[in-house]
């Protein structure tokens, strides 16, 4: 009688995945990843005599969502796998694994290419047999029906919240900061957008307008996550400066896809202002801006307005035969039909003509001269408060930075996240002081102008305009004027200056 001997089983190497879609409870000494494992472990255990050994590697992913497959962990499981080193996968339930069908089909079409078998121990499966994979794709089915649900009470919640005017979570905007999970108006940062939207009436072009801001200093809102990550304070670019302009949070409302809802936070930004950057914005498109669009050198396009509708007046043209007759026609006509203003239009060239001769006559009368001294003061007193002010601000603002990177220094040892940190304020700090620097030139230039100066700068402005290009002619009058509004019932335009425009003058002349 022939005896054989005992062939020991064939080792079958097993990976444990655990994965929990929260950092809750993550800290603990014994937390969930744990318990999954633990569990793995001691029905690997109970194969023992099949030749199941367990894997010293953990593949442990801590606060990844099921929904994708972006988990580091899983990564690297998978490049294990695709090196040869894992002969089973062994998870506490199957969702642990994938909670999407797709996801989870692509999952086992890979074990399945590298003959590795799939193991849930809560389950009692095994992707070996049939049976194992009928069952599976069915609790799978299940797992993902229950995300979707997830997902769509998400949703609806959202939608609710916002449709009652409250804030739905995230990031806040700049201006605001969040306090029990409502908006609450941060005075500095609130200030500092109200000028943004002046800023962009004022150039009407997103890229001067973001490198204005750049200028200064000032960045998108600065915030900390609930994990501790610093998010934004990133330099304007055209991008988020829009967004920002189009933000309808900064009117007291809040917006669900589109629909438009009274919020119960304050408004920072007046409906009159935001109502004028949108019309702004719409005319210029999100590429564009004044000197972009302004094809044919219209001299008063985004300065003249309406004073019947109270809305501005467009730049347009109508061609016959190989002329082309300009004229400005008020955006409320346009909208509603000629019928609705009482003077719908008025051409181009005798608008731009009158508004030039008017300019050239101020610098002759003594009394025009003084009602533009007086005028000009006012404007340039209130632009003084609002620099005067800023400049408060800034300085606070750099003392708590200088405060918080004497902190960083004295802690002594810094990690790279406290590196980052105080690089950012470094150059925070680097910015400020800049900015102060122009503020007090701005300061500067805001004085007030007597009257003989206003006569003696006007004086210069007849010869200097027939010297200039259209393009350049443009800019200068965009420089010297704010608006003119015009009443077409009874024929008159009013003039009225940039606080600083008649003193600025100088510094163009000679650079013209």
């Amino acid at each position: 009688m022939i005896r054989t001997k005992h062939q020991p089983a064939p080792s079958v190497r097993c990976a444990v995945y655990t994965r929990k879609s929260t950092e809750e409870g993550l800290e603990q000494e014994f937390n969930s990843l744990d318990a999954q494992r633990e569990s793995a472990e001691a029905f690997i255990k109970s194969q023992e005599s099949l030749g199941w050994q367990c894997l010293p590697d953990h593949y442990d992913d801590g606060g990844f969502t099921g929904g994708n497959m972006d988990r580091p962990a899983l990564q690297r499981l998978l490049a294990d796998i695709d090196a040869g080193r894992v002969d089973t996968v062994i998870v506490y339930k199957v969702d642990r694994l994938s909670r999407s069908l797709m996801d989870f089909a692509r999952l086992i079409e890979t074990f399945d290419r590298h003959k590795v078998a799939f193991v849930s121990v809560t389950q009692q499966f095994n992707t070996a047999t049939s049976m194992g994979r009928l069952v599976l794709n069915v609790l799978l089915s299940f797992a993902q029906f229950e995300r979707e649900m997830i997902s769509e009470r998400t949703r609806d919640k959202i939608a609710a919240t916002r449709r009652k005017g409250r804030w739905s979570g995230g990031i806040p905007i700049l201006g605001y900061t969040v306090v029990d999970k409502k908006l609450v108006v941060e005075p500095t940062e609130a200030e500092q957008v109200r000028q943004i939207f002046e800023l962009y009436a004022e150039h009407q072009s997103l890229l001067e307008t973001a490198e204005q801001l750049n200028r200064r200093g000032w960045a998108t809102k600065r915030w900390t996550t609930k994990k501790g990550k610093p998010v934004g304070g990133l330099a304007f670019n055209k991008t988020n400066l829009h967004f920002l302009l189009t933000n309808v949070l900064y009117v007291g409302k809040v917006r669900y896809k589109e629909e438009v809802h009274a919020g119960l936070h304050e408004a920072i930004v007046g409906a009159d202002l935001f109502h004028r950057v949108q019309q702004l914005l719409a005319r210029n498109g999100c590429s564009g801006g004044r000197d972009v669009r302004n094809k044919y050198g219209a001299l008063l396009k985004g300065l003249l307005r309406c004073t019947a509708c109270d809305c501005a007046m467009s730049h347009s043209y109508a061609s016959k035969g190989h002329r082309r007759y300009r004229y400005y026609v008020c955006v409320n006509a346009q909208k509603r039909g000629w019928k609705s203003c009482p003077a719908p239009s008025v051409p181009a060239g005798e608008m731009e003509r009158f508004v030039v001769d008017q300019i050239k006559a101020i610098g002759r009368d003594p009394a025009v001269v003084a009602a533009t001294c007086g005028e000009t003061g006012r404007l340039a007193e209130e632009a003084t408060k609002s620099l005067q002010a800023e400049r408060e601000r800034t300085r606070r603002q750099l003392r708590r930075d200088e405060t918080d990177i004497q902190g960083l220094a004295v802690r002594g040892t810094v990690t790279n996240g406290g590196l980052a940190r105080l690089a950012d304020l470094q150059e925070r700090v680097r910015l400020g002081e800049g900015r102060l620097v122009e503020i007090d030139r701005e300061l500067a230039d805001s004085q007030y102008i007597s009257a003989a100066e206003v006569a003696e700068k006007l004086a210069a402005f007849e010869p200097v305009w027939e010297s200039l290009s259209p393009r350049e002619q443009s800019r200068l009058m965009h420089l010297l004027i704010e608006r003119v509004d015009f009443d077409g019932v009874g024929g008159n335009a009013a003039i009225t200056f940039h606080p600083t425009g008649i003193r600025t003058f100088t510094g163009e002349e000679a650079v013209a």
